[in-house]
């Protein structure tokens, strides 16, 4: 048995341990066969060695990242117990102040928090069009944006246009309160909700006002020339394959456009199919056009979505197995059935 004490003099104990010592409860639950124990600033680790000795390391990389950054979520502080060497996850010790993507209102920092985030990042300051396809939570669309108001803050293009196919989940539109925007604006609220954290109120009113930042269903692209602006297709998996492709053909020869989506949330009507997941497979390998598939390590929202995320995708799984079997069974069946019909004509 090895016993170890750690100071945590350096960083605020509240930001260490969490609210209720919520985040003291996941390191505890990461090294269950560690006796760990918090006596102010101070953490003490009894067990074996080589338990002691990454516990410590794991410790080491949070109380560094609170020392130059203040803060850590619940959430990165479970991505920092969970990442190992070599496994492609964000680096959290090794984060540079020069990634961040915009400086928001107070201070705030935005910047891409994953290594398919990053990656993010690379493609679009690479290519002008890219397809960024994944599950909800894991970012896809607030770095979209993030990436729009840093083109615009740069003075690399002179006005954005974010758009999202107006597609009815679940309510009609016609039975919503209200006139046309007041039916339209639910669906675009995301788009509102990052913008606010990026640029402060009366920029914002300033940019819209003045149709520097458009926010619109993406049938109103029809017939336009979208030039001299960053794009941002939202929920592209609820477009259709012609809007899918009258969306790409409105972008200009000075304009960069980001395709963001999921296909496991397609909220189409059965006899529609979505024009996201053909255009990224006949575009991919275009020049120009960069392709990313996020997953749920990219989660960046409340730490259970990733769970969430990974039981669908497995209760998903275990359905197409079934029905697999249940195909299986059915042809077995009818050749059976097949094959008494043909010993009942023989008789």
């Amino acid at each position: 048995m090895t016993e170890s004490i750690i100071n945590l003099d350096s960083v605020n104990p509240i930001e260490f341990f969490g609210v209720n010592n919520g985040k003291l409860d996941l390191l505890k639950k990461k090294f269950p066969l560690l006796k760990i124990l918090s006596r102010g600033t101070q953490l003490k680790l009894s067990g074996a060695p080589e338990e002691v000795a990454t516990a410590r390391e794991k410790i080491g990389q949070i109380v560094s990242y609170l020392e130059r950054n203040g803060h850590l979520s619940e959430n990165y502080f479970e991505q920092i117990l969970g990442e190992e060497e070599g496994s492609g996850i964000d680096h959290f010790k090794d984060r540079n102040p020069n990634d961040v993507l915009v400086f928001g209102p107070n201070g705030r920092t935005v910047r891409a928090k994953t290594a398919n985030q990053k990656k993010m990042v690379t493609l679009a300051d690479k290519n002008d069009i890219v397809f960024a396809i994944g599950p909800a939570g894991t970012g896809k669309t607030y770095t979209a944006v993030a990436l729009a108001v840093r083109a615009l803050k740069n003075k690399a293009v002179r006005k954005i246009i974010l758009t999202r196919p107006a597609v009815e989940a679940g309510e009609s539109l016609g039975f919503l309160p209200g006139d046309l925007k007041e039916k339209i604006d639910p669906y675009l609220r995301p788009l509102y909700d990052a913008l606010d954290d990026m640029i402060p109120p009366d920029k914002l009113n300033y940019f819209m006002t003045n149709r520097i930042i458009e926010i619109a269903p993406l049938a109103y692209m029809r017939g336009r020339t979208l030039d001299n602006a960053f794009i941002l297709l939202d929920e592209a998996q609820n477009s259709t394959d012609l809007q899918m492709k009258m969306f790409l053909t409105r972008i200009g020869s000075s304009a960069k456009a980001i395709i963001t989506g999921d296909l496991t949330q397609i909220d189409l009507p059965k006899n529609q199919k979505s024009g996201l997941g053909k255009a990224a497979r006949i575009l991919r390998n275009v020049d120009g056009i960069g392709y990313l598939e996020l997953d749920e390590e990219d989660v960046v929202r409340h730490r259970l979505v990733k769970a969430i995320i990974k039981a669908y995708d497995q209760a998903a799984a275990q359905e197409e197995e079934r029905e697999k079997e249940r195909e299986k069974e059915r042809e077995h069946h009818h050749q059976k059935d097949h094959k008494d019909h043909k010993q009942k004509d023989h008789n």
